[in-house]
């Protein structure tokens, strides 16, 4: 990775990890119609405050939900401490519009970060740059009031040094009072006409201080500053390829994807991913030298939705069995190409490859110039060897199998096992 005049966080543990879960909890839940929703229907501070008199999660129970994750084979968390509404978990001395002040009356980030920690993963603070909330924050292209004219006139004179202030005072809350953070994740920039970017979050000042305050933390490329991030972050889509810094290295990068087409809860929203697409993005990023964040959106009473509790736990179920073919594991080394509808995940330290067969093929999988580079295979799940052989004339047949003399084929059972996407580990010669 290139330098950075604003140094580098520790992204070693990231890329070995590869699988966390992200959660969008806020008082959009009580809409339960997207985090969006003040966006979206333009809804005026007076109007969204109902949310908060009546937000109470009662039902909340952070033990369950770092369970589920830690369950599902999930090795880190990212919550949103703020989203774009302004209203903050945590008990910061900088506003009112938070959680202690609502009938709750609980700092609802200190429970959860301690639940995650005590089950082992690693903590990931969300904040939002954006307010919507905030008397400060000047009313642009995004802001839930943009096409109230009056409004905009009335609030003409805010001043948005006086909100880039706050927000570092809540972020040094964030890096001081609740221990060792491991991620940092903006959310976002949107640079001209009628938006924001680098001066206006007075992103220099901020990172600074993020760094002096923890130096070994990543931060996200949010912040429109070059050289800021230590990670990319796709959002809901696959790249198609590994993806690369300024200087044609690989990047660390991490793509940010949802159960269901919403990152809040959302009642009525039916585009619920199965278990198998889920796999298949983890696995795929990963095989691409990704990571992936996957969002669970808790109801406003505090419990995961029953739909991502069932995902979560098909997950686990999957990874109970196949997780090492994706901690500590990336992209096969060069010239090892897949097989169709396969993808290759690969393991340096143990010089392991790793198999994953999405489409269950008929008897045999050809790989293409591996003939002298593996000296044993076995599926994952169960530790059964699967037997292979060099290609060569078939019987029934005046035609030679498909392949070259370097080519492997591996000699699978007609019924695929009984798991999800079944995965071969390859013993490298």
């Amino acid at each position: 990775m290139e330098d950075s005049p604003y140094g580098r966080g520790d992204t070693a543990w990231f890329v070995k990890d590869r699988f966390g879960m992200f959660i969008h909890w806020g008082l959009y839940t009580q809409a339960a119609r997207h985090e969006w929703v003040k966006n979206w229907e333009r809804i005026p501070d007076e109007t969204y405050q109902k949310y908060f008199e009546t937000f109470h999660p009662d039902l909340y129970d952070p033990k369950d939900w770092a369970r589920l994750a830690k369950a599902a084979g999930m090795k880190y968390f990212v919550i949103t401490t703020k989203h774009h509404e302004g209203f903050c978990l945590w008990d910061s001395a900088y506003t009112d519009y938070k959680a202690t002040n609502t009938s709750i009356g609980r700092d609802l980030l200190r429970e959860m970060v301690d639940a995650f920690r005590a089950e082992g993963i690693k903590v990931g603070f969300y904040y939002s740059i954006i307010d919507w909330h905030h008397p400060e924050f000047p009313v642009d292209k995004y802001h839930p009031q943009r096409d109230d004219q009056a409004f905009r006139e009335a609030t003409k004179d805010r001043d948005m040094k006086v909100y880039a202030e706050y927000m570092r005072n809540q972020v040094r809350e964030l890096l001081t009072n609740f221990g060792k953070i491991d991620i940092l994740w903006f959310d976002f920039s949107y640079p001209g006409e009628d938006g924001k970017g680098k001066e206006d979050w007075e992103s220099e000042k901020l990172i600074k201080m993020i760094r002096e305050l923890q130096p070994d933390i990543m931060v996200n490329n949010r912040l429109d500053l070059v050289g800021s991030g230590d990670f990319v972050t796709p959002e809901q889509f696959q790249p198609k390829e590994g993806m690369k810094n300024a200087d044609g290295t690989p990047a660390v990068w991490e793509a940010c994807q949802t159960l269901s087409g919403s990152w809040g809860y959302h009642r009525d929203e039916m585009t619920w991913k199965s278990v198998n697409q889920i796999l298949w993005m983890l696995i795929d990023g990963v095989s691409k030298g990704g990571n992936m964040l996957m969002n669970v959106g808790p109801t406003g009473r505090g419990e995961i939705d029953y739909r991502a509790k069932a995902r979560l736990e098909g997950i686990g179920a999957w990874m109970h069995y196949n997780s090492r073919s994706i901690y500590n594991c990336g992209a096969a080394p060069e010239g090892m190409v897949a097989p169709p509808d396969c993808r290759y995940t690969y393991n340096a330290e143990t010089n392991r490859l790793y198999l994953h067969i999405l489409a269950w093929p008929f008897q045999a999988i050809h790989l293409l110039g591996m003939a002298d580079k593996i000296k044993y295979a076995q599926f994952l799940h169960d530790a059964s060897e699967v037997r292979f052989r060099e290609p060569g004339k078939q019987e029934h047949s005046n035609l030679s199998e498909a392949g070259h003399a370097e080519d492997l084929t591996l000699l699978l059972p007609v019924v695929q096992p009984e798991v999800e996407i079944p995965v071969v580990e390859l013993f490298l010669g």
